[in-house]
């Protein structure tokens, strides 16, 4: 349902990441990558950050994809919920926002292992 991981890894950003996390970034596979992504997104959201819960939530929202059928169904689905949580973030909803990521990240481990 994401298009090709160079997408997330280009626009994955930290700032102040040390040269390990960025290495391992560098070479994480895609699979990896989308965890490491929602990893960022949901410490960010327990933070109460809203611009790096955002950052992260955007990166996983445009890297859907919708070139078929069910794919554009799944899409539209995890959209709605990034949409959904970025809002959630704006009303300082946090602890529902973390939830909703790690339910979505415990969902994705499962299918990808």
């Amino acid at each position: 349902m994401y298009q090709s991981s160079a997408l997330l890894r280009q626009n994955y950003q930290m700032g102040g990441a040390s040269a390990y996390l960025a290495n391992e970034v560098l070479e994480a596979t895609p699979e990896k990558l989308l965890l490491k992504v929602y990893d960022y997104a949901i410490a960010n959201s327990i933070k109460g950050n809203l611009e790096n819960t955002n950052k992260a939530v955007n990166l996983l929202s445009s890297a859907l994809k919708y070139d078929n059928e069910e794919a554009q169904q799944i899409s539209i689905g995890l959209k709605r919920l990034y949409d959904f949580c970025q809002d959630q973030m704006r009303n300082k909803n946090n602890e529902l926002v973390t939830n909703i990521l790690t339910e979505l990240r415990e969902t994705w481990l499962k299918i990808l292992t």
